[in-house]
């Protein structure tokens, strides 16, 4: 066993932060996990600026990949919380999720005042 040393004065103790509880965790991982695919990222940025649902087919003419990448990438986004969708005849409607937006909100902000702490 190595028994590390700190340098005395060598620079502030960091903040201790409490763990995520386990579900939670996992929940903010699948959401920056489903965001870390620039296809995906920007499909949810389209999505998410729609002031009602957006049909599939307007999703799938905007991208420069096929149906069934898309068909992959909303269920990647639907299955994080990120996006709602509902059915109209034989077309899917896309919108985003409060709640998953919420849970996006809160743990990005956690951060931004974890650094705004830091800085100030």
């Amino acid at each position: 066993m190595t028994i590390k040393l700190r340098p005395v004065n060598c620079c502030t103790i960091p903040t201790a932060t409490d763990p995520l509880a386990a579900a939670e965790r996992n929940q903010v991982v699948s959401l920056f996990h489903a965001l870390g695919d620039p296809t995906r990222l920007e499909i949810f940025r389209l999505i998410a600026s729609q002031h009602a649902p957006i049909c599939v087919c307007d999703i799938v003419d905007r991208f420069d990949v096929t149906q069934p990448t898309i068909s992959h990438h909303l269920r990647v986004l639907r299955e994080a919380g990120l996006v709602t969708v509902s059915r109209q005849g034989i077309w899917a409607y896309y919108a985003a999720d409060a709640r998953g937006l919420t849970t996006l909100g809160d743990a990005l902000g956690a951060l931004q005042l974890k650094s705004e702490v830091a800085v100030g």
